[in-house]
């Protein structure tokens, strides 16, 4: 059923009001809009590149501290665990709380801890060490959360009928911290040593700080009518959500095991390890707002987009070693090739699905698992593994769509109420029809 349009969203300047309907579109973006852009986009920018940063050396460095492949990936699987756990707390608390405050909050304790993270090379070899990583991950992901509820809160309050074509657009900041982390952190601790990356990101990040301080605007959050509980009951939602976490798993497969497999492989130094990464992040940057735009304009893509990118996923994770069964003897042009074209399938598997399960889906299972199997059975037989979850979702996918397809040829034709749309362009002469994903 249509919702009703939002009496108490922010107006821009010169709308009277909402008699006029649709002819009434505002065609510029106000102060305050653009003031929130500026604030998520830089969280989004900077907490990314200190998420991806320690990609190319971390994984080595703390083998040198005595941790196994196992705990490394548990180091960089924690951080998605404790992002989700503590996304449920502020999600419930945020109305209490304030938004604004939580969000500075949020982005001086990640700047913090961030820096705090480049003087771990100075903590004693062994449990004190591991136990540090995980105690400073772990606030590393309750205050990235922190400030990740508290943008999308007021995303939400200041762009009410574009909260979609926004999230997505800052997914575009996501991609491109995600894109310059691993390669200039590479090139830092090549040139400077362990401590420079963190402590340059860090301070980068606690900059934000007053900024946000000055321009974000105070909204009143809401109290939210709609269950997430049963939202996700329902079939369709909960294999997307499966397809989600297991194309975001095959993500955070990569931080812990890519790096150490680069490095033993071939021998590159550290910052050309960064540049292996490049090739992930930097297509999946590129074609996330090609997919988009295109789920948007044909929706009727959007179910093969699910499939295919899912079942190229699996293939790719099948030669990025290559498998031994294939006996393909890995070199390092094919290993970059496939993480482009990797990258390309993510976008296709993830970028046509509702944004905001998207920010609790970076895996904690892809990680942790990655690192055990790694250990275990080697990078090449663990990453044919992981790709079979992909081939698994891609055909459930299918097969989901096959029987919902026959299903609607024999049941009578119904006029079924459908959900709201946006309506609001956010640019001149911008409509984009955003429904629900077929």
């Amino acid at each position: 059923m249509d919702a009703p349009e939002n009496p108490e969203g922010p107006r821009p300047p010169g709308g009277g009001g909402r008699a006029g309907g649709d002819a009434e579109t505002p065609r510029r973006l106000s102060r305050e809009q653009l003031f929130v852009l500026i604030s998520a986009a830089s969280m989004n920018l900077g907490s990314m590149m200190g998420y991806s940063v320690l990609g190319p050396f971390f994984p080595k460095e703390a083998e040198k501290k005595g941790a196994s492949n196992t705990v490394i990936g548990m180091i960089f699987g924690c951080y998605a665990l404790f992002d989700l756990l503590a996304s449920l707390v502020f999600g419930k608390y945020l109305v209490h709380i304030g938004a604004k405050f939580v969000f500075v909050a949020g982005t001086f304790v990640s700047g913090g801890v961030t820096v705090l993270f480049g003087v771990l090379d100075q903590v004693p070899d062994g449990p004190i060490f591991i136990a540090m990583c995980f105690l400073v991950r772990i606030m590393d992901a309750i205050s990235f959360s922190a400030a990740i509820m508290a943008s999308s809160s007021i995303i939400a309050k200041a762009f009410p009928n574009n909260v979609a074509t926004v999230l997505g657009s800052l997914e575009t900041f996501s991609g491109l911290g995600l894109v310059l982390g691993p390669p200039l952190g590479g090139f830092l601790y090549q040139s400077f040593g362990y401590e420079v990356p963190f402590i340059l990101l860090g301070c980068i990040v606690l900059l934000m700080v007053p900024l946000n301080m000055y321009i974000l605007p105070n909204y009143d959050a809401d109290v939210g009518k709609h269950s997430f509980w049963k939202l996700i009951t329902l079939p369709k939602v909960g294999l997307i959500a499966f397809v989600i976490i297991s194309s975001s798993s095959c993500f955070g497969f990569l931080d812990p095991t890519l790096s150490l497999f680069v490095l033993e492989k071939f021998n590159l130094p550290a910052g050309y390890v960064g540049l292996v990464f490049l090739g992930l992040a930097l297509s999946y940057t590129i074609s996330s707002p090609l997919f988009g735009l295109l789920s948007d304009k044909m929706p009727h893509l959007r179910k093969w987009f699910l499939v295919f990118g899912n079942i190229i996923t699996a293939g790719c994770f099948i030669l990025l070693g290559p498998v031994p069964i294939l006996h393909i003897k890995s070199q390092l042009w094919l290993l970059v090739l496939v993480l482009v074209i990797n990258g390309v399938s993510a976008g296709m598997s993830i970028i046509p699905t509702f944004p905001e399960i998207l920010s609790c889906a970076h895996a904690f299972i892809g990680p942790t698992v990655g690192g055990f199997l790694y250990e275990k059975i080697g990078f090449e037989w663990a990453a044919a593994i992981q790709g079979l979850w992909a081939l698994i979702c891609g055909l459930a996918m299918g097969l989901f769509y096959l029987l919902e397809h026959i299903r609607r040829k024999r049941s009578i034709p119904q006029n079924i109420p459908s959900t709201e749309q946006e309506r609001t362009a956010l640019l001149p002469n911008e409509i984009y029809p955003y429904t629900i994903l077929e």
